[in-house]
């Protein structure tokens, strides 16, 4: 069995803590500033900066599990912790793969913020 791309009861329970409206504002600015992270995850892998690396994957961890998406946040969670000792050509898989499930994960915050 597959992990759905957002877990319902962690979003269920953010729009519950929050209200309805607050957490389609939170979608739309998780929809603004995740491809930044993932811009800056490239910038800093091209630069060498293993700090601006981690802090950026550190953000974008958070931010996907504070929505439920869990697979998004286990792979940013990844990339926090071993990205130092990764590859380039393993940062760039990584980075491709993080690519697809941020689309998945968008798809899927654009549809429950719709509801």
């Amino acid at each position: 069995m597959t992990t759905p791309t957002i877990d319902r009861a962690t979003f269920a329970a953010l729009a519950e803590t929050t209200g309805a409206e607050f957490a389609r504002e939170l979608i739309d600015t998780f929809l603004q500033e995740a491809p930044v992270m993932l811009s800056e995850l490239r910038r800093a892998t091209t630069a060498q900066d293993a700090g601006a690396f981690r802090r950026a994957a550190h953000s974008l961890k958070s931010n996907a599990n504070t929505f439920g998406a869990v697979d998004l946040g286990a792979m940013a969670r990844a990339l926090e912790v071993e990205g130092a000792t990764m590859t380039d050509e393993q940062k760039e898989h990584s980075l491709a793969a993080l690519d697809e499930e941020y689309a998945r994960v968008a798809l899927a915050l654009e549809g429950l913020r719709d509801e």
